[in-house]
């Protein structure tokens, strides 16, 4: 007997284990018969999540922080007994930008320091001359993306709320926006910033590795409730995607692989594309500039698919950094809960005591420690947290 399940997703490589897992057999090993949903927008995913039109999902880790504390609609608790990636993201900027930014760079390029001060540079002189503040896409209010882009902007001393304007755009028209002038950048998951090089509209100025060498992108996503009446779907869906995450990291099936998420219902472009991607071997400029990073987007290596609490703290404070949610105690216990390496560890036997969380760590200023969320939020000058 199987178990129907529907998962949604978004046409992004670090949906690759949720794919595999369909397409390669390992769901169905598990007893599973899944059909994967393709939508275009986060906030699609959310909903049919919640209210039960999707059984699981691929989901951006802040959003189900969010849902379980009900931020920006309503509250339904999550449970993520899984990583479906870590890393991932990327921050592309069009030519003019990135001129401009290289023209008033002081240091090395590849230095996120020295780029966001790049940045503040130009800003200023924007102001000054009276032109329109620069426009950058992220892809939900809740999201990865739009906490390291405004990591790494206020590190440099620009304020993304007060000195750029940030749009939000689902990931499949961001090289359309950056194309057409209505972005000036973005920061987006793969493969949409190499496309945009690709096609002669974008540079990549950084990986999210050069930002945060290690952060949660995407989750396998449950309703709690759900996840309590159906344990042993659980552990089916996470033995099955883990499976799939180490078919994935074995070099030998990566053209398989991007073969597979190229499929027009899947991810639907170019599988080099694709495969570059999960290289880690990208083309940074169109002039075919070359970088590799072995950080670029880890599926289940070092232990990438294990849930870890300590992730889900720092996405909380920065939802309280930059005003959307006050603190609260309570409120940091719920976030960390979503994250469940109980779940995984029953499921695989594998993993660390569930109640280890480990340090975060960025570019720019101290090591994130969980149990000190406040002390870390004052580092920071730049922000919309008053304490």
């Amino acid at each position: 007997m199987t178990t129907p399940l529907r998962i949604g997703f978004i046409p992004l490589v670090d949906a690759a284990a949720l794919i595999v897992a369909a397409d390669k057999g390992f769901a169905a090993a598990e007893g599973l018969d899944v059909t994967l949903v393709r939508e275009v927008s986060w906030s699609n995913v959310r909903d049919k999540l919640n209210i039960g039109l999707f059984d699981a999902a691929h989901l951006l880790a802040p959003v189900a922080i969010a849902s379980s504390l009900g931020l920006g609609h309503v509250k339904v608790p999550i449970a993520a007994p899984f990583n479906l990636g870590l890393n991932g993201n990327a921050i592309t900027v069009s030519p003019a930008l990135y001129a401009a930014l290289i023209e008033a760079i002081d240091g090395d390029r590849f230095d996120p320091m020295a780029t966001s001060r790049a940045l503040a540079r130009v800003v200023a002189k924007r102001k000054k001359s009276g032109a329109e503040p620069l426009t950058f896409g992220m892809t939900f209010p809740f999201s990865t993306h739009n906490y390291q882009l405004r990591f790494w902007m206020a590190a440099g001393g620009v304020d993304p709320d007060e000195d750029v304007q940030l749009v939000v755009l689902p990931p499949p028209y961001m090289v359309d926006s950056l194309a057409s002038g209505h972005v000036d950048g973005f920061c987006v998951g793969a493969p949409w910033n190499s496309i945009a090089v690709d096609i002669g509209v974008g540079h990549i100025l950084h990986f999210v590795a050069d930002i945060l060498p290690t952060a949660v992108e995407k989750v396998l996503a449950v309703r709690q409730n759900w996840s309590e009446r159906r344990p042993d779907v659980v552990v089916s869906l996470v033995r099955a995607h883990l499976r799939a995450a180490e078919f994935i990291e074995q070099p030998e099936n990566r053209s398989e692989v991007a073969q597979l998420l190229a499929q027009p219902e899947r991810i639907g472009v170019d599988a080099e594309v694709i495969q570059r991607t999960l290289d880690g071997r990208l083309k940074i400029s169109p002039d075919g500039t070359l970088r590799e990073s072995s950080r670029y987007l880890l599926v289940g290596r070092e232990a990438a698919a294990r849930p870890d609490p300590a992730q889900a703290a720092w996405l909380y404070a920065q939802m309280v950094r930059w005003g959307q949610t006050p603190f609260r105690p309570d409120a940091l216990k719920t976030a960390m809960a979503v994250f469940r390496p109980d779940l995984y560890d029953a499921a695989t036997g594998t993993g660390r005591a569930a109640d280890t969380v480990t340090a975060v760590s960025a570019f720019a200023g101290p090591p994130f420690d969980p149990n000190d969320v406040a002390g870390h939020l004052a580092a920071f000058k730049i922000g919309r947290w008053k304490p």
